[in-house]
């Protein structure tokens, strides 16, 4: 295939920042598939496939399991438009950059906010969820899974999950970085609606967010008065589930839906399990390594660190965005820049999907060494990939 000089450059990008990930040929194939209809009978049952497809990797029993379309901000907005009303009571965890966009979400559909402010790299626990509720009555409680900004991955969702229903209130969940790298059990947590995107864990291209509500949730869509248009899930739910009578609402994202559908067969193709086990044992040799050169995480606790973002300082007196400019241009490989409280002092280097394999780990690390090397910030450039290399041949380690 002969390719238009304008993206030449882009296709020898290795992507290990905090999203989009590198995307599996079998994807891009697949978007590249001729277009049907957005009524006609075989994309149905492609949708069809995709929503079976999610409902495995979401492990929820939902009916209302689709994807939405636009990016995860998307899925954002889409569960507010739907769940929250103006004058419910919000309880919005704030530990990050993305926790802060969704009390700035909620706050816009007229709706008061009941924040819990956290350390940035820390998480909430079930009694401070419980304080919340003991002080107000509130009919929601919002959180972040998988805190992109900050790398911190959220404990106790099941017990979370209790808390919030024993209160009457819905739970909502980002799950935009995790869904795909570890696991999100919808139906056993008790969340009554969650969001995430595809550029992340399941590397598939930016443009979709995977949504899913149980019927407790739908129930509240049906109730309500003032609603959006294009977020309205009421009027997409005669789209994606009305068998093959569809009621038209927007023209859906034909391609984009193919390039899910392959990417999530790759996802339960490879399993559940072994899907986490990799993302597990190649964050486990990226920490060894990224430690050996002299980086330390933001997310103190070890077992709250995620495994397909790791969000590190930079050893002191380094001059992170020229460092990160030099490894883009030297070696095809994207880092990304800290965000919020920490832009310009850390990075946030992904491990998602198809970029979360061993190779592409010594081939960052050795480019980090190399350049750490050169500007005389570490004295042995091998010593990142001989950290990682140690912990592959460590039968105990995880994975």
């Amino acid at each position: 295939m002969k390719v238009n000089p304008t993206y030449e450059r882009s296709l020898e990008i290795h992507l290990h920042g905090p999203g989009p990930s590198d995307v599996p040929e079998e994807v891009l194939r697949a978007m590249s598939v001729p277009t049907l209809g957005h009524l006609d009978s075989e994309f149905i049952r492609i949708m069809d496939e995709t929503q079976a497809m999610l409902r495995v990797l979401y492990q929820t029993k939902n009916r209302m399991t689709i994807p939405t379309s636009g990016t995860g901000s998307s899925g954002m907005e889409t569960l507010v438009a739907n769940l929250v009303q103006p004058q419910d009571k919000v309880i919005v965890v704030i530990n990050g950059v993305f926790g802060g966009r969704i009390a700035d979400e909620v706050s816009r559909f007229g709706a008061e906010v009941v924040p819990v402010d956290l350390e940035w790299g820390t998480t909430v626990t079930p009694d401070e969820v419980r304080e919340v509720f003991s002080r107000k009555r509130c009919e929601v409680l919002f959180l972040v899974h998988a805190e992109t900004s900050t790398g911190a991955y959220q404990q106790h969702m099941r017990e979370i999950g209790e808390i919030v229903h024993q209160n009457g209130a819905l739970f909502l969940v980002d799950t935009v970085t995790s869904l795909g790298g570890i696991e999100v059990k919808i139906d056993e947590w008790g969340i009554d609606a969650a969001y995430s995107g595809t550029q992340k864990c399941l590397s598939v291209p930016p443009g979709l967010s995977p949504v899913t509500l149980n019927e407790r949730a739908m129930e509240k869509v049906r109730g309500r008065k003032v609603k959006s248009w294009y977020f309205d899930l009421g009027m997409i739910e005669r789209y994606w589930n009305e068998g093959h009578q569809r009621k038209y609402h927007h023209t859906a994202p034909v391609n984009m839906i193919y390039a899910l559908h392959e990417g999530l067969r790759l996802v339960l193709e490879e399993g559940l399990d072994t899907r986490f086990q990799r993302h597990r044992k190649n964050a486990a040799a990226l920490q060894a390594g990224l430690q050996a050169l002299g980086f330390t995480y933001l997310v103190r606790k070890e077992d709250e660190r995620l495994p397909m973002l790791h969000a590190v300082y930079l050893p002191d007196g380094v001059e992170e965005g020229k460092l990160r400019t030099e490894i883009r241009s030297s070696y095809n490989i994207e880092i990304g820049g800290g965000l919020g409280k920490f832009a310009g002092l850390a990075w946030r280097v992904g491990l998602m999907g198809y970029s979360s394999t061993e190779d592409k780990i010594y081939r960052l690390l050795n480019a980090i060494g190399e350049v750490f090397k050169k500007h005389g910030i570490a004295s042995d450039r091998a010593a990142g990939s001989q950290a990682a290399k140690a912990i592959y041949k460590d039968p105990e380690r995880p994975g």
